[in-house]
């Protein structure tokens, strides 16, 4: 993959992830991956692919791009991975995903050995990739690149949601002094809204709980939920027949086992905004009274975070718009 960069971005991954998927594992690139790293690469059609693989592809260089990849996870300039059948442990390509200055883009790269190739491997794994990028990362797209004639990957892409974003050319190491076709696409994490197509409107209702620090709760959506990663307000859907403030009596206790009453909720803004599907129409309690301790019952994470700060937390769009007014009121 091309070097998007020339400086480490901040905060790089405290710890090495490990996927899975149900053939697949994904970790991270070992020095004892070398002798296969270098017979699996170290085929023409293969490198010809690869902006950055020459061909002949060497056992040295294979020692040194899995060194490198290390160094660059450590500095949070990419995360590297080998995919490894989950089964056997046998190596059969790498993939990975290398972070713009910003850290707010990534883009995306795999292959596989000639072998391994038409089984849905790359899909399995590009697929699993996105989806924990999304939702471990403060990313808001991920980019990748084709070369013209690989109708296989372009496929690949567009099936995992990759929208063409261009075309381009691009200098292949294993083809000195040329410059080849390219294809650009982009996954955002947020699809477009489409104002024009009318849509069902979807209610939620939502809390800013408050400590007495004047601290607002933050829950940040599990893998697996869509906008994954993204960090919101506490709440939920409203039921048929529900009142708001019944619906988020509910969704506080059942989400952060919290027990509030009614009358401790008081109204305080809506959001309204439209998604791909659906339109939402959230309104948004205050609370700053409550009995005990906030705890993460879905697989979120929380966190506390001080009214001038909420700005650097990514969240929904429906969400976005409440921070400066939070910020004003408090």
């Amino acid at each position: 993959m091309p070097d998007l960069f020339d400086s480490p971005v901040l905060n790089p991954p405290e710890t090495s992830p490990v996927l899975h998927t149900s053939r697949l594992r994904l970790r991270p690139l070992l020095p004892g991956d070398a002798g296969s790293f270098h017979r699996l690469i170290n085929d023409w059609e293969i490198c010809r692919r690869l902006p950055d693989a020459p061909f002949p592809y060497s056992a040295a260089l294979a020692r040194e791009w899995i060194a490198a990849a290390a160094a660059d996870r450590t500095s949070g300039r990419a995360e590297q991975f080998a995919l490894v059948d989950a089964s056997s442990g046998e190596l059969l390509g790498a993939a990975g995903l290398r972070f713009s200055r910003d850290g707010k883009s990534a883009e995306l790269g795999y292959w596989l050995g000639r072998a391994h190739w038409r089984q849905g491997f790359a899909l399995e794994a590009a697929r699993r990739l996105t989806e924990w990028a999304f939702a471990a990362l403060p990313l808001i797209r991920i980019t990748a690149s084709t070369a013209a004639d690989n109708d296989v990957s372009a496929a690949v892409l567009r099936r995992l949601g990759f929208a063409p974003s261009g075309k381009g050319t691009q200098v292949f190491l294993c083809r000195p002094g040329q410059k080849l076709p390219v294809h650009h696409f982009q996954l955002p994490r947020e699809p477009p809204a489409n104002l024009a197509t009318p849509a069902a409107t979807l209610l939620v209702v939502a809390a800013a709980l408050i400590d007495a620090r004047g601290h607002i709760l933050l829950a940040r959506r599990p893998e697996g939920k869509k906008m994954a990663g993204m960090w919101e307000f506490p709440g939920g859907k409203i039921d048929p027949g529900e009142i708001p403030e019944a619906a988020l009596v509910r969704e506080l206790r059942e989400e952060l086992g919290i027990e509030v009453s009614a009358c401790d909720l008081a109204p305080f803004i809506f959001a309204s905004h439209p998604y791909e599907n659906f339109h939402l129409l959230m309104p948004v309690f205050l609370c700053r009274r409550w009995r005990g301790i906030p705890t993460a019952r879905e697989g979120q994470a929380l966190a506390w975070v001080a009214p001038d700060r909420l700005v650097e937390y990514p969240m929904p769009p429906a969400d976005r718009p409440l921070i400066p007014m939070l910020r004003d009121f408090l």
